[in-house]
């Protein structure tokens, strides 16, 4: 009997006669495909009992897969009965319309979104509704991927009904929500759905919630179940009043577009954001928040260029569905229409899940064509659409040259630091004997991938036990500073697993050149070590490790020539071990490399050839390795003026027949040094390694006291020092941003919290002593001239400061047994002999530090300023945790915070080690602008040559000057011609007016000033500013 003889007689008990029929013979044969219009009416119908017939007929129908095609037509005559008054028709409609959505092929459930959403708008009855976006939730079990590909197009629909008034249209929505990101499969932000949920019903919480999503790290590839979820999030944020959360969903934008593999993904929603982010870029009035909007706008608009460029079937079956009526030849018009678009769908989700293989095409596809024709002419037909389906996907790859060398590591892999994504779905291949230069601006990601590697969190990468793998850096941790140099080595974990005696650990040491009779000794402790002998010790623990992979990070760090040319003729002759060397030494990657690795737009790039062969390719990379090509620029604050100093030849600091001694050694490390440094100064300090040049520059600054000779500095100089080792001052502070840093740093009046505790200025038992002892003192009683002597003893120096008529300075004290501050001054010179001249070079520096303070205040917009003129963009510098910067980014942080009070004296200590050649040139370019002194520390010939005509060259503890050691005291430029700041701009953006220097008067116009102070006073007349200080000085009011 035929399909259309039962449904004229059907009735509820032989419902099932139609599904057997199809099963028996085919959707063909039967007559199913004929007459499906026959059976839709059935369940459409208004009598009762036609309609359960119907209803329970479909039913069954969905438990035969080949009827998918025609059974689905049945689904939206389904859901409007789920509004009949009969409750049993309800509930057969309810049943039905669950029974196709679970039972339908997977990969054919976007063939029944149309019928969904036409039952979803608010015009309809609110069961019919529940019903659709119950059936929605219900894909998520048998077709969780399907569903997830499906995304962009439902959750618009069901984010509509989530703000419905009727309480089980809102229920049922969130629940279709939830099951939704229940499938999104990106791990990054799968803790946020419920956040995500909550933010669709709930803006007051979108602030909150995007604080949080701007948190998240994003590392898996983002597509576009993932964007589905979260683009109506972004909307909101981009549509919130405040600028912080507009900005806040710029920068996810930005990030997570940048991990979009394809285009194709994002397509649907570029039209969305693209609108809403160029209302931003245009309206928002923070010039800072409108630059994040803009970068991320020009972000969407490259990804908008390739998602047009792309080929592409995800929507549209068209493609597919040519390509099947070509396969079938003259079967096709024997095909039924529904059929071939039916299998069209199917087709297209497969493609789009990359599910290409032949059994599951063969499974899921042919399976409907079945019934019209044969078996075999089904499946070939398939096949032959799967081929083209394929050629359609697949994206050239340009062919590597072949080479015999053997394969270590071959992989796909994601990097991330902190929140910055660095690295993403980018290949890595590396041969054995072959030396890689890794390069790639500062905060790229090169040591960071060297760590990874090194640690084995790259994925793909081989075990580090398999492929032995050594990474080579020249930190030695705190805890082991103690240890000698040979303990030091043996008590690496590596060393010891592979048993290497000690004897074999000294012998190696040897070779690199610790000998008892060197200048670096096997048994002294490495904190002894300079930066040069730390890095060779590094590279002897290396070698005794026989590594397959050698990372090395700035191998030539600290080093000398000597030594340079050392690890070059070492890294030469490993024939059979790889090096990943980050160097910006262009000597050694031109010597030493066979090919170059270049990080750029979060993808790693392989060339053939040394530095200059990859330079040709791409002459923009010399910017790399040239001060002369840096583009970038650094602008340092101008010192202020120095009260009492006129000249910028005049000494600040000075040394003077300075010998010192480290306890640990016989011999001293310097003899007899004598130097100075003024405003003027541009010294460069060379010398081998271990020399002492950083021990010369810790007593310059006292941070070590010599055991003959004296220091000195001018009480009203202030002194930023950027030690060898610099990230000491910030590792304690994490957590907290580098504005948040500085501001903290400073906040006390422009006291810097981080001034070194200095061995110079803590007491010693002889000047705690002499405190103790009751001093005798003179007061002179003004009225009556009367001397009185009295012996007291100084309790503290509380800070105050002021000059006598002799033009020195006397210090405000307290006195020992007085409970208030006695507002008594008394003389340097007293204060001296009574032992309290480290307590006055303690005041003079916090006076200096606060007269840095005034010109610029202590806000987060101006510490943001500072911080991008020291190269730190305000992303890294207001809004990224220090934890998450990198090590050329932390130094800027260092070199920012030391620069912040505006010191005279720039004193650097190897910059060149922490900084690549942009950064440096930018440097470079901020010193020759800059008006105070400084000394340079470095072993760059070319960073030396550019910026100081004068050199100090330290050897074996001697020093020798060498260039114009004098030329600073022929300059004629005098303070007063020098940059002033004229005005300062505090907090809230306001101007004013900062006062100069005052102009010293001769003895003919202050006469005349006094005279004119005392007829305004006379007359009553208000004194303008510098007229009352005149007044207050000389006693007149």
């Amino acid at each position: 009997m035929s399909v259309e003889s039962m449904l004229d007689k059907l009735s509820l008990s032989d419902s099932g006669s139609i599904a057997d029929a199809v099963k028996k013979d085919g959707v063909s044969k039967s007559g199913l495909a004929a007459n499906i219009a026959g059976l839709v009416a059935k369940c459409a119908s208004k009598d009762d009992d036609e309609a359960l017939a119907g209803l329970a007929a479909a039913k069954a129908l969905a438990d035969v897969p080949e009827a998918d095609a025609f059974t689905k037509e049945c689904l939206a005559a389904c859901l409007e009965k789920s509004t009949a008054k009969n409750p049993e028709v309800r509930k057969a409609a309810e049943e039905t319309a669950a029974a196709i959505c679970e039972k339908v092929s997977p990969f054919a459930i976007k063939s029944l979104l149309p019928a969904l959403f036409a039952s979803l708008p608010v015009e309809k009855k609110w069961q019919e509704r529940v019903v659709a976006l119950n059936c929605i939730s219900l894909f998520a079990k048998p077709a969780p991927k399907q569903l997830g590909i499906a995304l962009p197009e439902i959750v618009p629909e069901v984010t509509a009904c989530m703000w419905d008034t009727k309480k089980q249209v809102k229920t049922a929505s969130t629940d279709a929500m939830r099951s939704a990101c229940e499938v999104i499969g990106n791990k990054d932000i799968e803790h946020m759905n419920a956040k995500i949920i909550t933010a669709i019903t709930k803006p007051k919480e979108v602030p909150e919630i995007m604080h949080e999503l701007a948190g998240v790290t994003f590392v898996q590839s983002v597509e576009s179940p993932a964007l589905a979820m979260v683009v109506p999030l972004l909307l909101r944020g981009l549509r919130e009043k405040t600028t912080a959360t507009k900005r806040q969903s710029a920068v996810i934008i930005n990030n997570m577009s940048k991990l979009v593999d394809n285009p194709v993904d994002a397509a649907p929603f570029l039209p969305l954001l693209l609108p809403a982010l160029e209302t931003n870029a245009e309206s928002i009035a923070d010039p800072e928040a409108r630059e994040v909007t803009e970068r991320a706008v020009a972000q969407l608009q490259r990804l908008k260029g390739l998602a047009d460029k792309a080929v592409t079937t995800r929507g549209d079956t068209s493609k597919i569905t040519a390509e099947f009526k070509t396969a079938l030849g003259g079967a096709a018009d024997g095909v039924d229409a529904m059929v071939i678009e039916h299998a069209s769908v199917v087709a297209t989700t497969m493609m789009d899940l990359h599910m290409m293989e032949d059994l599951q095409w063969k499974k899921n596809v042919a399976v409907g064509l079945k019934g019209f024709v044969s078996d075999a002419d089904a499946e070939k037909a398939t096949e032959a659409v799967r081929v083209k389906a394929e050629e359609m996907m697949v994206i050239p790859e340009e062919e590597e040259e072949d080479d015999d060398a053997e394969e270590l590591c071959n992989c796909t892999f994601t990097l991330a630091y902190g929140t910055k994504i660095l690295l993403h779905n980018t290949k890595m291949k590396l041969k054995r004997g072959k030396n890689y230069g890794l390069l790639g601006g500062n905060d790229s990601g090169k040591t960071t991938l060297m760590r990874a590697i090194a640690n084995n969190q790259v994925e793909g990468f081989p075990d580090t036990n398999e492929v032995r793998t050594v990474f080579v850096e020249a930190d030695i941790q705190g805890e082991q500073s103690h240890l000698s140099c040979v303990e030091y080595v043996f008590a690496d974990e590596n060393i010891q697993a592979m048993n290497i005696p000690k004897d074999e650990v000294r012998k190696v040491l040897a070779t690199v050149g610790f000998t008892e009779d060197g200048k670096a000794k096997p048994d002294h402790a490495v904190s002894t070590l300079s930066g040069g002998w730390r890095m060779k010790l590094a590279l002897a623990r290396a070698m005794l490790r026989n590594a397959d992979i050698l990372l090395l990070d700035e191998p030539t760090n600290h080093l000398d020539v000597i030594n340079v040319a050392w690890v070059k003729n070492y890294l030469n002759s490993l024939k059979d071990v790889t090096a990943i060397i980050v160097s910006h030494d262009s000597g050694l990657l031109n010597d030493c490399c066979t090919n170059i690795l270049q990080i750029e737009n979060l993808k790693l790039h392989t060339f053939k050839g040394n530095l200059d062969e990859f330079v040709k390719l791409k002459p923009e990379a010399r910017a790399y390795f040239s001060i002369s090509e840096s583009k970038m620029k650094f602008r340092f604050p101008q010192p202020g003026p120095i009260e009492g100093v006129k000249s910028k030849g005049k000494a600040l600091m000075k040394m003077s027949g300075c010998t010192f001694t480290y306890p640990v050694n016989d011999k001293p490390t310097l003899f007899d040094i004598s130097i100075q440094v003024s405003l003027s100064s541009r010294v460069a300090c060379v010398g081998e390694n271990g020399a002492g040049k950083s021990t010369m520059i810790k007593l310059l600054v006292g941070e070590i006291e010599p055991q003959e000779g004296a220091v000195w500095k001018h009480p009203n100089a202030r002194i930023a020092y950027v030690a060898q080792h610099a990230f000491h001052h910030i590792e304690a502070h994490l957590t907290k941003t580098p504005n948040e840093y500085i501001r903290w740093r400073y906040a006390n009046d422009g006291e810097d919290k981080e001034s070194l505790v200095k061995v110079t200025m803590q007491f010693t038992d002889e000047e705690e002593k002499l405190q103790k002892t009751p001093f005798e003192i003179q007061f002179v009683d003004e009225e009556s001239g009367k001397i009185t002597k009295v012996k007291k003893v100084v309790a503290e120096l509380v800070g105050g400061r002021k000059q006598n008529k002799s033009k020195d300075y006397e210090y405000e004290v307290k006195y020992a047994g007085s409970t208030v501050d006695s507002g008594e001054y008394l003389p340097a010179k007293t204060l001296k002999k009574m032992g309290w001249e480290k307590a006055m070079k303690a005041v003079d520096l916090k006076i200096a530090q606060r007269a840095g303070l005034y010109v610029r205040p202590l806000s987060t917009k101006n510490v943001e300023q500072h911080l991008e003129d020291c190269g730190l963009n305000r992303e890294f510098g207001t809004h990224y945790r220090m934890s998450a910067l990198s090590g050329g980014q932390k130094v800027k942080v260092v070199l920012a915070a030391a620069m912040w009070n505006q010191p005279h004296i720039l004193i650097l200590d190897e910059p060149t080690n922490y900084l690549d050649r942009e950064s440096l040139g930018a440097l470079a370019g901020a010193i020759e602008t800059f008006d105070g002194g400084v000394v340079i520390i470095s072993h760059n010939n070319e960073f030396c040559q550019k910026l100081c005509p004068e050199t100090w060259v330290m050897d074996a503890g001697h020093l020798e000057t060498k260039g114009d050691a004098e030329w600073m005291l022929k300059q004629d430029d005098k303070i007063s011609d020098a940059q002033q700041i004229t005005e300062m701009t505090d907090a809230a953006g306001n101007v004013s007016k900062v006062k100069g220097q005052k102009k010293k008067l001769s003895k003919k116009e202050e006469k005349q000033l006094v005279k004119k102070i005392k007829a305004k006073l006379k007359n009553g007349e208000d004194l303008d500013t510098d007229e009352e200080d005149f007044a207050i000085e000389k006693d007149l009011i």
